[in-house]
């Protein structure tokens, strides 16, 4: 379960506390590929469109073992041998457009300076951005800004050598993609998960095809075994399709779907294994090479569990078919990458949080029967991220709760981390920003956040994370959230782990435990969140378009019904001043109670599989916009001239050789997000496009 940045208070406007501005690199060639040794670290990197590019630092890199590093450079190059996997998930079309993008970008041989030519340039970068033609975020179809006949013109003045031709001419390629990039209702919406329609069917996403979602749920009601007290989580690693009138499951293996990607990332993981920190670092590895071979699920809980246990590696990676929020009814994982090592000195504050776990558990406003007894195994830690791939970039999250399988959580324990240098360079960026001026109540807001918006936002994200993903159990005799909750199981569990968060926030508990001086912390993460929910995430969807992105919505749900639940008592206040519309908290304390109540409730929800509540609870709060609103809140937003969307280019590791032997692995910082998307074009594309 990965937890989005919310990008607005409290990682975005606030004043930089961590000092990275005065860190500094060694130089290490003149091709726009590193720091000069006498210049400060640069986060920023461009801006396009509605997104801005930044970079990360890798602090303490140098400070590795050879040993350790050879792990890093191991882990980076079988996480990036993955990238195709990503854009074929996403559209079965996305890797013949990728190419063909490509290839443009490197060899058209027309005039680059024109109003075309750039235009065509920021759609490249949009694809990119969002690893295929659907928007990271909004979940729509990305339209491009230049004619048909431009892009006709395009292909033919490129090298054909380099387009996806594949048997192909370049005017059959021409007829294939037009009607894929300019018909805008042609697989218009990557996942819909809308009420009262086929989900499934109505998705663009390539985990399906030929089959409806009655189909779907129907083959895994058939495969569910209830009394399993260790459900194996089907559907993980495959696509199902029907052929020839069966249903069948194409598995992403060694030897299966996906095999020519997945074998490079096994050939760099057996080498990771062989460098491994510790016995309980190589199981890991070894047991996520097995399942990569066999694909079978059991073998992935194995690792799983192995993975949970493996708690005093410097350097740790999530690698596989992860995630579930890019399937509308939250089955398949999208292959994702983390590589990073361990913050040792920023890890005792999250720490701190999670030896207290029985505690927050205990002192839960959740009712008892859906509490857990014995809170077992949470790890947690602050990571700097060394590189990202697939799901996790550019558009990376901020923290990060793994395994999402509830019987090794309940019974093995879980890894929470925050990802530390990633804040860090939300910070820096969002020390620079307007938007807390334009859309804060009133200084008393302001000067909160600037007081104690950083810590509250990583004092959100290490609860959300350690406790809210652990907290609460599931009744004896339902079924997974993914088969109970469908399509909203993703927004709900994100809720939870919300308002977990939110209510605790707001805890004398954490000033005992020496993590937050004052419960100033709390109010300030109050005002973030509601102002957030009722109309900051408004900025990143267009107008008249309903909420789609299961954090979006998780946020707006939370928001909405904790204002009108507080109405009779004046809660939280809606303002008009100088014809301007802001959110106000009157009342903390109540809030709090207001959290509860929710938490409570959504607890029940899960815990008992309540479709029908829950259909009811994010259909009424989470979806719809108001229109008036959004239009007040996209004006204002848009004289700020700030991006709403951000990600990064990715550091890049280097060995050097001496012969056959790694003796060092170096770090450089990539500048040009450009060049970096066609190398890796050049040197991870493995994967076959769809004819």
């Amino acid at each position: 379960m990965k937890y989005r940045s919310l990008l607005i208070l409290s990682a975005a406007c606030i004043i930089i506390t961590t000092g990275c501005s005065e860190n500094k690199t060694k130089e290490v060639d003149k091709t726009k590929m590193a720091e000069v040794d006498t210049m400060p670290f640069e986060v920023d990197a461009e801006r396009f469109g509605d997104l801005q590019v930044l970079r990360y630092q890798v602090k303490g890199f140098d400070e590795l073992s050879i040993q350790q590093k050879q792990l890093a450079y191991y882990l980076y190059e079988a996480a990036m041998c993955g990238r195709d996997i990503i854009y074929d998930q996403k559209y079965k079309y996305n890797l013949t457009i990728r190419k063909t993008i490509d290839a443009i970008y490197s060899s058209y041989t027309g005039n680059k300076s024109s109003e075309d030519w750039k235009k065509f340039e920021l759609y490249a970068k949009r694809i990119w951005f969002s690893n295929g033609i659907h928007h990271h975020y909004s979940n729509m179809k990305m339209m491009p800004d230049f004619t048909q006949e431009y892009f006709n013109d395009l292909i033919k003045n490129c090298d054909a050598k380099q387009l996806p031709l594949e048997g192909k001419d370049i005017e059959t390629l021409i007829t294939t993609l037009r009607p894929i990039l300019f018909d805008e209702k042609m697989d218009a919406k990557i996942v819909d998960q809308s009420a009262g329609i086929d989900n499934i069917k109505a998705s663009a996403n390539n985990f399906y095809e030929g089959l409806s979602q009655k189909e779907v749920e129907g083959y895994y009601a058939k495969l569910a075994d209830k009394g399993n007290k260790t459900p194996i989580m089907y559907g993980l690693n495959s696509k199902l399709v029907k052929e020839n009138g069966k249903i069948v499951e194409k598995t992403w293996k060694v030897g299966g779907m996906y095999s020519a990607a997945i074998e490079k990332i096994v050939f760099w993981l057996e080498k990771a294994s062989g460098v491994a920190e510790n016995a309980e670092q190589k199981l890991s590895l070894d047991n996520l090479i097995k399942f990569y071979k066999s694909g079978d699920l059991k073998d992935f809980d194995e690792y799983s569990i192995a993975w949970v246990k493996d708690v005093n590696s410097r350097l740790d990676v999530v690698n596989g078919f992860i995630e579930v929020y890019g399937d509308a009814i939250g089955k398949r994982g999208s292959f994702e990458s983390v590589v990073s090592m361990k913050d040792m000195e920023a890890t005792k504050t999250i720490a701190a949080i999670a030896k207290e776990a029985q505690w927050f558990e205990d002192n839960s406003p959740i009712a008892n029967e859906h509490k857990k007894k014995e809170v077992k195994g949470i790890t947690a830690k602050v990571i700097t991220v060394i590189a990202e791939a697939g799901d996790a970039a550019p558009s990376t999250p901020i923290g990060i709760n793994l395994p999402n399988s509830n019987w090794i959580r309940e019974q093995h324990g879980s890894k929470s981390v925050s990802l530390g240098n990633i804040v860090e360079s939300y910070n820096v960026v969002g020390a620079k920003s307007p938007q807390l001026k334009e859309f804060a109540y009133d200084d008393a807001v302001v000067e909160r956040a600037k007081n104690h918006g950083a810590l509250a936002g990583n004092l959100h994200t290490d609860m959300h994370e350690v406790i809210g993903h652990a907290s609460g159990k599931i009744n004896e005799g339902i079924s997974t959230p993914d088969v109970t909750l469908k399509n909203y199981a993703n927004c709900l569990e994100e809720a939870r782990a919300d308002l977990v968060a939110l209510y605790f926030i707001y805890d004398k508990k954490l000033i005992d435990i020496g993590v937050m001086p004052s419960l100033e912390v709390g109010m300030a993460e109050y005002d973030n969140y509601i102002l957030n929910g009722l109309i900051m995430q408004l900025t990143r969807i267009k107008l008249g378009d309903h909420l789609e992105e299961a954090h979006m919505r998780n946020r707006q749900l939370v928001a909405s019904w904790a204002f009108e639940k507080g109405k009779k008592d004046n809660v939280i206040e809606m303002v008009k001043k100088d014809g301007k519309t802001y959110v106000k908290v009157n009342n903390y304390e109540k809030l709090r109670t207001i959290f509860g109540e929710l938490l409570k409730e959504i607890q029940r929800i899960k815990s008992e599989g309540d479709y029908k509540s829950a259909t009811a609870l994010v259909e009424g709060y989470g979806v719809k916009v108001d229109k008036t609103l959004h239009q007040e809140i996209l004006d204002r937003f848009e004289k700020l001239n700030v991006a709403p969307y951000k990600g990064f280019i990715q550091p890049k590791l280097v060995p050097v050789m001496d012969g056959d032997k790694i003796t060092d692995v170096k770090i450089e910082y990539p500048k040009d997000f450009s060049e970096q998307m066609l190398e890796y074009g050049k040197k991870y594309s493995f994967l076959p496009v769809i004819n």
